[in-house]
């Protein structure tokens, strides 16, 4: 089972995140979904995750999921170059990651602005995504 990235679909950040990642995992391993779909509320409902909280970027793996640093962090783990040295952010403790996390979530449509609607994938990459 693939690890399947949730991330908010019309944030001009998220989407640059999820093309970041696509073109350094050359070994296919990541799926994606927007945040705003039905796939996402179906498999963050287990875990009491408001649907309307579009503010993370999820990960799930294995039947657990991870949001904000720790899922950035996991996913630059499996990436292809040098990004998984970023990993060892992972000691830095988790309310000190997730506080510089939120700040830039928080900012992060006056920064770099949003999309009226969701990001559209090429059809090269459409199997990728599964919402």
């Amino acid at each position: 089972m693939h690890p399947v990235i949730l991330f908010d679909g019309i944030c001009n950040l998220c989407n640059g995140a999820v093309q970041f990642t696509i073109k350094r995992d050359s070994k296919n391993i990541f799926r994606f979904a927007s945040l705003q779909s039905e796939y996402a509320a179906e498999k963050i409902a287990p875990f009491n995750i408001a649907p309307e909280n579009l503010d993370s970027f999820i990960l799930l793996e294995e039947g657990k999921v991870y949001q904000r640093s720790t899922a950035a962090l996991r996913v630059a783990k499996k990436l292809n170059g040098l990004w998984p040295l970023l990993y060892s952010f992972i000691i830095v403790p988790r309310f000190i990651r997730d506080a510089v996390y939120n700040y830039i979530a928080k900012n992060r449509y006056k920064w770099f602005g949003k999309q009226e609607s969701c990001w559209v994938p090429t059809t090269d990459l459409k199997e990728k995504f599964l919402d």
